[in-house]
């Protein structure tokens, strides 16, 4: 089972690769966006720490949609609604819940998926975050419809989430400030999937000793 504990864990990990990785971010965003991206995801996060001992008390649902709210409230640019979109719906499946089971970290983790989509309007092959989510989700998925434990699993949607996010080099974007290039897009990886890619490795990392279904 994934505790209130373990959740909390892997939002402080996430805050802390997000600043050390600020500067790349910002790198990719410089290519096909408006350079921020980096910052605002240092920025937002940096926030939710912040406010993390007002719910760290309370259960997984509010805790993930503290995050989501904070987010939307600090991180500028696209992020700020779709990383808080994402974490809000994920928060919706967890309401009351002080540990969830692998299954239902998964269904939290679709639920935010889904919500990205329907925000930002996105599918796969657009050369967004959706394009490191949507792998990454299913290989999760996948692997725990095999029985596989949490830990091998999450390494598994973490690996998903890495190639998703290396095939957005060679796509055209469509959506957002990247769509506004045209063919100048393509060849320059996504950093919004590249930072949706940080979001599972940081689980995969924080899970790895979560090794009975």
């Amino acid at each position: 089972m994934i505790t209130r504990d373990d959740i909390i864990s892997w939002l402080q990990c996430y805050r802390e690769v997000v600043g050390e990785h600020k500067d790349y971010l910002t790198q990719l965003d410089a290519a096909i966006g408006d350079a921020d991206h980096g910052a605002n995801m240092d920025r937002g996060f940096a926030a939710v720490l912040a406010k993390m001992p007002t719910v760290a008390e309370k259960d997984i649902g509010a805790i993930l949609k503290m995050t989501g709210m904070t987010l939307v409230a600090t991180v500028g640019g696209a992020g700020g609604p779709l990383y808080g979109t994402f974490f809000m719906r994920a928060g919706a499946t967890a309401d009351g819940k002080m540990e969830l089971s692998p299954l239902e970290f998964l269904a939290a983790l679709e639920a935010g998926l889904a919500g990205v989509q329907q925000r930002g309007k996105a599918t796969t092959g657009e050369k967004t975050m959706v394009d490191a989510l949507t792998p990454a989700c299913q290989a999760l998925r996948r692997a725990l419809e095999e029985g596989q434990p949490l830990a091998v699993a999450l390494q598994q949607a973490a690996q998903a989430a890495e190639e998703g996010m290396k095939a957005t080099i060679p796509m055209l974007a469509t959506k957002g400030r990247a769509s506004y290039l045209g063919e100048r897009s393509i060849g320059h990886q996504d950093p919004g999937a590249t930072s949706s890619y940080l979001l599972f490795r940081c689980a995969a990392d924080c899970f790895a000793n979560k090794n009975k279904a």
